[in-house]
């Protein structure tokens, strides 16, 4: 989707999911990067309305929020300004190398879509991030049946866009000098769960992350690496 369809939609973006499902995706991305890197300068890449970059900056980053939409950036200007918003592109960031203690991307591959600049998106994130810092990327799995269902329906995805593999993820950090640290997939929690079976679900879905062969299904492939010349 071109960035004038997503400055169109940008007012409804947020709505687009049903809030429950948001809020237990939002809670355990989260988590996840609070785990994997203390807090420092954080870079949220295709950072859409900024909801995420805005949790992270509740728990301590100093967050920059990277979208190529200025509706985007509008919004999330609006709902948080405790987010320093800046509009470019992820194949060509406008930092400086090492910047960043965290650089991370979440469902904003798939829109990028094209390999080349898939893997120049990869490459840049590694260059900003500093030796010791986390890259994160969380994107959806083509693995998963569910995402064609899905995706025909939300107005941010018009059929432009192409599910990342794994492996292409895992290659392109590699490619760009980083160190890929471990990769894994996570979420089964799908958009049609009731707000009261919530609980019992996210129980199903810790157990399915567990569970060899099963996980290889789950809704995202979450891949977590290191900058060139720093220890894991």
């Amino acid at each position: 989707m071109s960035e004038e369809n997503f400055d169109r939609i940008a007012t409804a973006y947020d709505e687009s999911l049903p809030a429950h499902v948001v809020a237990h995706y939002l809670d355990k991305r989260t988590d996840f990067v609070v785990a994997c890197c203390p807090p420092g300068r954080g870079l949220d890449v295709g950072c859409g309305t900024g909801v995420l970059a805005a949790r992270l900056a509740a728990r301590g980053f100093e967050m920059t929020g990277l979208d190529p939409s200025a509706g985007m950036l509008e919004v999330m200007g609006d709902a948080h300004p405790e987010v320093a918003a800046v509009r470019g592109s992820g194949d060509e960031l406008p930092f400086e190398a090492g910047g960043f203690d965290l650089v991370l991307t979440v469902a904003a591959l798939h829109h990028i879509a094209e390999p080349a600049a898939v893997r120049a998106t990869l490459a840049e994130m590694v260059r900003v991030c500093r030796p010791g810092g986390r890259i994160v990327v969380w994107d959806h799995n083509p693995r998963n049946p569910y995402w064609k269902l899905l995706m025909a329906r939300v107005p941010q995805d018009d059929g432009s866009e192409r599910l990342v593999p794994e492996r292409e993820v895992v290659d392109g950090i590699r490619s760009g000098g980083g160190l890929p640290l471990f990769s894994q997939q996570l979420g089964f929690v799908p958009d049609f769960v009731p707000s009261g079976l919530m609980p019992a679900m996210s129980r199903v879905e810790t157990a399915v992350e567990r569970i060899p062969l099963v996980r290889g299904l789950c809704a995202h492939n979450v891949v977590v690496a290191t900058a060139a010349g720093s220890s894991a």
